[in-house]
Order: structure tokens, then sequence, then C-alpha cells
């Protein structure tokens, strides 16, 4: 799977670029340091967790459901906030520390969402329709999930958004 995962992965970025007509940018985040194998796994784990968390209580409310199907982005809010967190390059002046950008870890949460939505689309084949209905919604929340946070690593401009998320809609 972990092949199909880089694949993907590597699909995405560049199908961005061609919507873009320019490389991504490679994430400029200074000196960060290295970061020890027990707290990336641990920063990786809480993302994880808070993916499950706000999967879950989507599939529990709904609510933010649509007929198209949900808003992802308000369905995973935290989510969202703690990969804008893990890539923090300013803090305020009187912050008692100072960013410390993490981007190996969003690479990692970035390999754990692919590796979802393939799991799903393998699972969807050999499950009853009702199930298949929700992997395919969680599939397709999951992937558009992996578009937002490629946006946030890459630093896109809102105006490169708006494009990418104009050619992916068309």
């Amino acid at each position: 799977m972990t092949d199909r995962v880089t694949t993907i992965l590597s699909g995405r970025r560049e199908r961005l670029e061609r919507v873009l007509g320019h490389p991504l940018a490679a994430p400029d985040f200074g000196q960060a340091g290295p970061l020890p194998e027990r707290v990336r796994s641990f920063l990786r784990e809480e993302a994880e967790d808070l993916y499950w968390n706000e999967l879950e209580w989507e599939h529990i409310t709904d609510e933010e459901a649509l007929e198209a199907g949900p808003l992802t982005e308000l369905a995973f809010p935290g989510f969202l906030a703690f990969i804008r967190g893990l890539l923090l390059t300013e803090v305020m002046p009187d912050a008692l520390a100072p960013a410390s950008p993490r981007p190996g870890v969003v690479e990692d949460v970035l390999r754990f969402l692919t590796g979802r939505v393939v799991e799903l689309q393998d699972q969807v084949g050999s499950s009853d329709e009702a199930d298949a209905d929700r992997m395919r919604s969680e599939a397709d929340m999951t992937s558009r999930l992996i578009d937002l946070v490629l946006y946030r690593f890459h630093g896109l401009s809102p105006e490169d958004v708006e494009r990418a998320e104009a050619a992916r809609a068309g």
C-alpha cells in the first residue's frame, strides 16, 4: 500500500502544479531543528485522533451534510487548526515560545490520510450498499482533506486555491 500512497500523493501534487502552471513551492520553514521520533509520533497520533473524532462526530450528527455531501472544511475544524499550528512560522511578539513548524509531521499526516483513502476504496467493493455509501462518503471527505492540507503545506495563495478548487470542481 505504501507505493500506492506515494503515487497518489505525488499525483495530487503534480495535478496542482499543472492547474497552477508552476511548481509547488517547497515549504520554507527555517531551522525548526530535528524532532525526536517520540515527539513526531505523538504529534502524528494527535492529528490522527482529531481526524477520527471529527469524522465520528460528523457521522453522529450529519451537521455539515449537504445534498452534494458534507463540507469537509466545517466537518474537520480542529484537525485543520492543528495542521495550521504544525505549520506556524510566526507568533505574536509576546508569545512565550518561538514558532516551531513541523512540516515532517504534516507530511506524515498526509501519508496517513492518503492511506485511509486507499483503505476505503479497497473496502467499498466488499461491503453491503449502506456501508459502501458510508465508505464512499468518508473517502470523498478524506480526499478533500488531503487537498486542504496540501494547500496549507505548500502555502498556496487564495488565488491559487481558488484556481485549484475551480479545476477540482470542473
